[in-house]
């Protein structure tokens, strides 16, 4: 590991204020940063730790959904009743998340920041429809996922909450590498106000919407559309675990599962 310059703000203002120079990042549960930077594939002059924080763990629950504080733990979410009730979806997602040690140190700010393409949360966030928060503006779901670890958020932008809309019905299924626990192929699936959505994770580059089964959803949200639905194999990852072929048939596979369990709540 490269040497590095450490701060531990206590409030968000003293955060910006310590996020000055291009390589400066900021800490969020550290679970992927950390370890590239022990590898030396990561290398930043200051890190800007943000566990100091309190306002930034916090829950809130109303009538229009949940709203999730960047250093909210998986396993704060998970475990956190009003969660549960409000968009259960949402906590079994978090509660699915890598093992006890990760759930316990991860936070959905550095989740969705890291972007990885294999992560859960990029699902959650996509097929919710989420709004993610920062101290300069807010960014919808659709907008927010770039690239492969690429996200919208500009040098130095801090995620400070995340703003999930109630869902009529919800579920994530994935299919998960048994090492990491990370998504072989995940699937988020809504049913919301605004139609189906349909978020997959692990497949691409990044977490993408299949449009190909919302369609089929919204016209009977039924487990037996998604599995009919015949997924292309353009830009699908293959690599020794998947072949893409075997990754777009596992996409509606899962699609198939996550309605079966939205329809079973």
């Amino acid at each position: 590991m490269y040497g590095f310059d450490y701060q531990r703000p206590a409030s968000r203002d003293a955060a910006k204020a310590a996020a000055t120079g291009a390589d400066t990042r900021y800490l969020a549960g550290g679970q992927s940063l950390i370890q590239a930077m022990r590898l030396r594939l990561s290398q930043s002059e200051r890190l800007v730790d943000l566990g100091g924080i309190a306002d930034l763990k916090a829950i809130k629950v109303d009538a229009s959904g949940v709203t999730i504080g960047a250093m909210a733990t998986h396993a704060s979410v998970a475990g956190n009743a009003d969660v549960r009730r409000a968009i259960p979806a949402l906590a079994e997602l978090a509660g699915g998340i890598g093992d006890p040690m990760v759930r316990n140190m991860g936070t959905i700010g550095g989740s969705i920041a890291n972007a990885d393409p294999a992560a859960c949360y990029p699902a959650g966030v996509l097929g919710l429809n989420a709004t993610i928060h920062t101290d300069r503006r807010t960014i919808a779901a659709d907008a927010f996922f770039t690239g492969l670890y690429e996200t919208a958020l500009q040098p130095g932008e801090l995620i400070t909450a995340v703003s999930f809309p109630t869902a009529q019905k919800a579920a994530y299924v994935k299919y998960k590498q048994p090492a990491s626990r990370f998504a072989l192929v995940g699937v988020f699936v809504a049913q919301t106000a605004g139609g189906v959505r349909v978020a997959v994770t692990g497949a691409k580059g990044h977490v993408f919407r299949a449009t190909q089964i919302e369609e089929a959803l919204a016209r009977s949200f039924t487990a037996d559309a998604a599995k009919a639905v015949k997924m292309p194999t353009t830009d699908v990852n293959a690599d020794l675990h998947g072949s893409a072929e075997y990754r777009a048939a596992m996409i509606s596979v899962m699609a198939s599962r996550a309605v079966a369990a939205a329809l079973a709540r």
